[in-house]
């Protein structure tokens, strides 16, 4: 019961990338970079663990971006036309790649990590992948002419990758699929049946992660422009609900979601965000479990996963693993507190 996860990423190590920048560049190549992204997923996972983590992730140590890492092994696109594109519904403007034919898998993306992070660790094991709905918003498009057609395209290579790291060991794998928070109206429409697709043949744990954006201006500039209560989720979560996805994760701690709203879920896993990461603050193990108490009026507490907000990797180590090791001690306090 309430067994601590993370979001996704989490900083890397100063030999492999510019430390507390989004998106950094490699600082290796060749033989090196690989040897290297193997050896910061495995440190990593050591450091979830003894931060007191109970699902522990790959940090995303082996990717620069939660797109475009998987897009590296896609067929279908072309990395070197780039177009001006509006995301996040013109939130901003991005010069994204191309997809110019068929989108295909043309092998494992994510194998290689997954199977290091599963050799070195017995606790359960979280892995990331972009969301359809999400994919399609960070690509020009120059062949499908149809978003929900792209998304299924992408569906398809993801469920691939998916069911790849299943037979590798991996028990939870999450879809990150922040833009559900900005086309609302498109989500029962094409965006939850392609991600359903993703899944489909999954017999692990699936969730999809749903954010508000983080690390740039245009995304703190959107969230300051939305009033005193965020309430996308009011929208979504209700189809979620009625969806075989299993688990749901979402933004709680200094945020301006409604707690109440997680009661749309009733009778889904959430894993809350009750760690900020848009502040190099550390929370309390205390205030965590003040973020899990409110929760638990709208969540039973075997339904409950404390969690972050979102990726970290943008923290100092020290920052992001001492936030770490608060959820696991606020957690512990909570089930103390219920006797378990």
């Amino acid at each position: 019961m309430l067994e601590t996860t993370l979001a996704g990423s989490l900083p890397k190590p100063i030999w492999l990338a510019e430390p507390e920048r989004l998106w950094a560049p490699w600082k290796l190549e060749g033989e090196a970079l690989a040897v290297g992204k193997l050896d910061a997923t495995i440190l990593a996972i050591k450091r979830q663990e003894d931060a007191g983590l109970d699902i522990v992730g790959d940090g995303e140590q082996a990717r620069v971006h939660f797109v475009h890492g998987f897009l590296a092994n896609v067929g279908g696109i072309d990395f070197e036309l780039k177009k001006s594109i509006g995301i996040r519904n013109d939130r901003y403007k991005a010069d994204c790649p191309t997809v110019v034919g068929p989108i295909r898998r043309k092998g494992s993306v994510h194998g290689a990590e997954a199977t290091a992070a599963r050799a070195h660790t017995t606790r359960k094991l979280k892995f990331t992948l972009p969301g359809p709905m999400t994919l399609v918003d960070t690509l020009a498009d120059e062949h499908y002419g149809n978003r929900a057609d792209m998304a299924f395209a992408f569906a398809e290579a993801l469920n691939e990758e998916a069911k790849e790291l299943e037979a590798l060991g991996v028990d939870i794998i999450q879809f990150d699929e922040p833009a559900w928070n900005v086309y609302m109206s498109l989500v029962p429409e094409w965006g939850l049946p392609a991600l359903e697709r993703a899944k489909q043949g999954l017999k692990c744990v699936t969730a999809v992660h749903i954010c508000y954006g983080y690390g740039i201006k245009a995304n703190n500039d959107w969230k300051a422009s939305l009033g005193l209560e965020w309430r996308q989720y009011e929208d979504t979560l209700p189809h979620i609900a009625k969806s075989s996805i299993d688990q749901v994760s979402l933004e709680c701690r200094n945020s301006k979601v409604p707690i109440e709203l997680i009661g749309l879920l009733r009778g889904k896993d959430v894993m809350l965000g009750a760690i900020d990461v848009a502040s190099d603050d550390v929370e309390t193990p205390e205030e965590v479990a003040a973020t899990l108490r409110a929760a638990m009026a709208y969540v039973d507490p075997e339904h409950l996963f404390p969690s972050t907000n979102c990726g970290m990797a943008p923290m100092s180590i020290e920052v992001a693993y001492g936030k770490l090791a608060s959820l696991a001690e606020g957690a512990a306090i909570v089930r103390k507190e219920l006797g378990v």
